[in-house]
């Protein structure tokens, strides 16, 4: 079934606990020039990674109904924890095509020249029944190692990306997995792209680090493409920003992070 005329010009909605959405929407805006996006960051309630299920739902829920009442066709789950904790519900509940995130284990698995992998993720992801399911499904005969981060959501979202502080959280985090002998690392919080030059420096020329912003990117392309009956016009992407924590603050480090700087509004609700 082809999208009316109306949809085809509608916004894809992309939401994340914060600003580490922003490396998936970079994806989306390759993938997808001249589509119009909204990026809703919650950073008045990041992060997620402390909080219940049912906490991360009643928030996957306000800003979805935010999304669609600014006519949304399409929304991007662009957190690794929102997804494990309520994408399902999302889908369940709404008639709307919902992209999720899903750790890259299954291209780390086969990668994998020694054996092991690690990946580096918020407790509330790794302690999900979707990732453990994951694991189980494609890991076969390789050793998946995970690692929680605390903290390294919040130095990004405070825009501290070298100070010694994350460079010191980084080390605890990666090392014991190097330590290991992992020498895929799988980037599993949205976030944690914006560290990868910091993490690489750590881990050394022989570890592959990988994240699924590209493959995300990709599926949210094939769904738009099966439901569109032409092209879009191309042009630069359109992309409206919103947070329901500081606006001024999301565009302090959001510039830092995106390269360029945007305006951001408050989130209604």
């Amino acid at each position: 079934m082809t999208i009316s005329a109306a949809e085809t010009g509608a916004p894809v909605g992309v939401f994340d606990s914060g600003l580490g959405g922003l490396s998936v929407l970079r994806e989306l805006v390759r993938k997808l020039p001249g589509q119009k996006f909204i990026y809703v960051a919650d950073s008045g309630h990041c992060p997620y990674g402390g909080k219940s299920q049912d906490e991360i739902i009643a928030r996957a829920v306000a800003i979805t109904d935010f999304l669609i009442a600014r006519g949304a066709k399409l929304i991007v789950v662009a957190c690794n924890t929102a997804t494990i904790a309520a994408v399902e519900y999302l889908r369940a509940n709404y008639s709307l095509n919902f992209v999720g995130m899903e750790p890259a284990v299954k291209p780390a698995v086969a990668l994998t020249q020694s054996g092991i992998v690690g990946v580096l993720a918020t407790g509330a992801a790794l302690a999900g029944e979707k990732l453990l399911r994951l694991i189980d499904r494609h890991a076969g005969n390789v050793r998946v190692i995970t690692q929680p981060c605390s903290g390294l959501v919040e130095q990004i979202e405070r825009g501290e990306l070298t100070t010694a502080a994350t460079r010191e959280l980084l080390a605890r985090y990666t090392q014991p997995l190097l330590d290991a002998g992992a020498d895929v690392l799988v980037l599993g919080c949205t976030h944690y792209p914006f560290l990868r030059e910091q993490i690489a420096e750590i881990a050394g020329p022989k570890v592959q680090l990988i994240d699924t912003g590209e493959a995300v990117a990709r599926r949210a392309a094939q769904l738009i493409a099966e439901r569109t009956s032409s092209a879009e016009p191309q042009s630069a992407a359109a992309i409206e920003w919103f947070s329901s924590g500081s606006p001024v603050q999301m565009q302090r480090v959001g510039a830092q992070l995106w390269g360029e700087s945007f305006t951001v509004s408050a989130l209604p609700v």
